[in-house]
C-alpha cells in the first residue's frame, strides 16, 4: 500500500496554522479603528487615510507616509529560556513606532512576521497579544502579519520575529535635526531598562560569565530575577511625543529627536546633529536603572563600552530651543514621562561628549 507524503509529515501543520489564526482574532480586532477597512480572509490589510475628511484635512495638507522595520534581536533567546513571550510582541512594536516618532510621525498601522521551527497556536497567540497590547498603547492598528513554519531552517524551539510599521507626518512638520544649533537643550526620557539592544553582551555577562539561571533573584536588582529584568518591555513614547508635537509650532521648539537603540547615546544622537555641533551630556544628570550598574560591575565593562552598547537609562532624546526647554519638560512630565536635562548643544564636530 502506497504511503503518501503530506505537508504535515514534512514538518508543516496547516491545521495548527488555522487554529492559530482563530486564536489571535480577538487580539487583532482590539487594535482596529474606523480607518481600517474590514476584509475577512483578505490577502492584504486596508487602511483609509481619509476616514474623517474634516479631521484629516485639518491635520494634514501634504501628508507623507513613513515606514520602519525592526526586530528584537537576541532578546528572543532570553524569552525562550524563560518560556515567556508576551513581552517580545510589545518590544517589536515599540522598536518600530519609536523610530518613526523621531521625525514627528504618528503611527498608523503595524504588521508582524514570525518565523518558527514548529507552530504552536498558543505560543503565537501569546506573542500576538503582546503585539496587540503595544499597538493599543501606540494608537495604531495591527492590520496584518505572517507566520512561517520552517522546520528545515530553524532548529527545535528556535524562532525569530520582525515588525513593520507605517505612519504619517505633515511634510512641513518633518523633524530632521536641521534646526539643531549651539545653545539648544538636550532632554532625555527615561527608558524602562535595556529595551531591546545590547543583549549579546548582557547575555554573555549573565548566563556565561556569571552562570546565572534566568529565574535567579538578584539582590542588586531589588530582588527581581535576572530573566524578568532582561525581559522588561521597551517603553513606547508615542502618546507623549505626539501630544507634545501637536502643542507647539514644531520646528521653532523641537529641533531634533533620537530613539536610543543600538549604539546608545553616543551612536544615535549624532544622527541628528549638524556637522558643526556637539551634544555635551552630563552623566550625573540622571541615575540609570540598577541593571546597568549590575552589568557594568559584573563584566566588568568600561564606561565607554556601556554608553556605546546600552541606552543607559535614556530611551528617547529631544533637542529643543532653550527658551522652551522647561515648558517641554513640564508637558512631557504631565503625560507620564520621566524627563532629565541631559546637557546642551555646543559648537563642535557632530559628536556626543559624555562628561
Amino acid at each position: 500500500m502506497t504511503e503518501f507524503l503530506t505537508y504535515a509529515k514534512s514538518g508543516v501543520d496547516i491545521d495548527a496554522n488555522d487554529e492559530m489564526v482563530d486564536k489571535i482574532q480577538s487580539a487583532i480586532q482590539s487594535t482596529l479603528g474606523p480607518r481600517v477597512i474590514n476584509l475577512p480572509g483578505g490577502f492584504a490589510g486596508l487602511f483609509r487615510l481619509d476616514y474623517d475628511e474634516k479631521i484629516f484635512k485639518k491635520n494634514y495638507k501634504n501628508p507623507v507616509l513613513v515606514s520602519c522595520t525592526d526586530g528584537v534581536g537576541s532578546k528572543v533567546l532570553v524569552a525562550r529560556q524563560l518560556k515567556k513571550y508576551n513581552s517580545l510582541g510589545f518590544d517589536l512594536v515599540a522598536m518600530n513606532v519609536n523610530d518613526m516618532l523621531v521625525i514627528g510621525a504618528e503611527p498608523l498601522f503595524f504588521l508582524d512576521y514570525l518565523a518558527v521551527n514548529k507552530l504552536s497556536p498558543a505560543w503565537v497567540a501569546d506573542v500576538v497579544e503582546g503585539i496587540a497590547a503595544a499597538c493599543r498603547v501606540a494608537d495604531c492598528a495591527l492590520i496584518g502579519g505572517e507566520t512561517a513554519e520552517m522546520p528545515d531552517v530553524y532548529k527545535k524551539d528556535d524562532f525569530d520575529m520582525a515588525g513593520f510599521a507605517v505612519g504619517v507626518v505633515e511634510r512641513s512638520r518633518i523633524i530632521n535635526g536641521s534646526k539643531v544649533e549651539a545653545g539648544d537643550v538636550v532632554l532625555g526620557l527615561a527608558s524602562s531598562g535595556l529595551h531591546s539592544n545590547g543583549f549579546s553582551l548582557a547575555r554573555n555577562i549573565c548566563f556565561k560569565h556569571l552562570n546565572l539561571k534566568p529565574e535567579q533573584k538578584i539582590p542588586a536588582l531589588e530582588g527581581e530575577s535576572i530573566g524578568a529584568e532582561l525581559l522588561t518591555p521597551t517603553r513606547i513614547y508615542v502618546r507623549s511625543i505626539v501630544k507634545l508635537l501637536g502643542h507647539y509650532k514644531v520646528k521653532q521648539v523641537v529641533h531634533g529627536m533620537a530613539h536610543i537603540t543600538g549604539g546608545g547615546l553616543v551612536g544615535n544622537v549624532p544622527r541628528i546633529l549638524p556637522a558643526n555641533c556637539d551634544a555635551v551630556i552630563n552623566k550625573s544628570a540622571w541615575q540609570p536603572q540598577p541593571i546597568f550598574d549590575f552589568l557594568q560591575k559584573s563584566g566588568p565593562v568600561e564606561d565607554a563600552e556601556m554608553f556605546r552598547v546600552f541606552n543607559m537609562g535614556i530611551g528617547f532624546v529631544l533637542v529643543v530651543a532653550p527658551d522652551f526647554a522647561d515648558s517641554v519638560a513640564a508637558q512631557l512630565t504631565r503625560t507620564g514621562e520621566t524627563v532629565y536635562k541631559l546637557g546642551t548643544v555646543k559648537r563642535g564636530s557632530g559628536k556626543v561628549i559624555i562628561k
